[in-house]
């Protein structure tokens, strides 16, 4: 997707066509988004989509939340049968999966595309 100026309100189906999404499709992650303060709507003629936060506040794991739930769960974490060991190392794993996505933000991710696309090829 190209790298927009922070605030920018940005139409639906701009967004579909740069991300080759069915504009549709794009909506119903929109309403999840907003419905968890990630983005707002603009209404009316100029209206569309902008971040409510700055991208370097948003982390992706706030927005893997946001369109799926809970970014780890196994049964066995909360099944009294399954040894406490067992049950320790789910938790660990479920603890690294939260952390390293709340390390990663969206502006990291929008300057990791930023320098690829300058990168020179010989």
């Amino acid at each position: 997707m190209a790298r927009r100026p922070a605030g920018e309100i940005t139409r639906v189906e701009t967004l579909a066509a740069e991300g080759g999404l069915p504009p549709n499709y794009l909506v119903q992650i929109l309403i999840e988004l907003k419905a968890s303060g990630l983005v707002r709507s603009v209404r009316g003629k100029e209206g569309g989509y902008q971040l409510a936060r700055p991208a370097v506040e948003i982390t992706f794991g706030d927005v893997l939340r946001a369109i799926h739930g809970p970014l780890f769960d196994s049964p066995a974490m909360g099944d009294d049968r399954c040894p406490a060991e067992l049950r320790e190392a789910w938790r660990r794993l479920q603890e690294a999966v939260e952390r390293e996505a709340a390390a990663i933000n969206f502006q990291q991710l929008l300057e990791n595309g930023a320098e690829r696309n300058r990168m020179f090829y010989i």
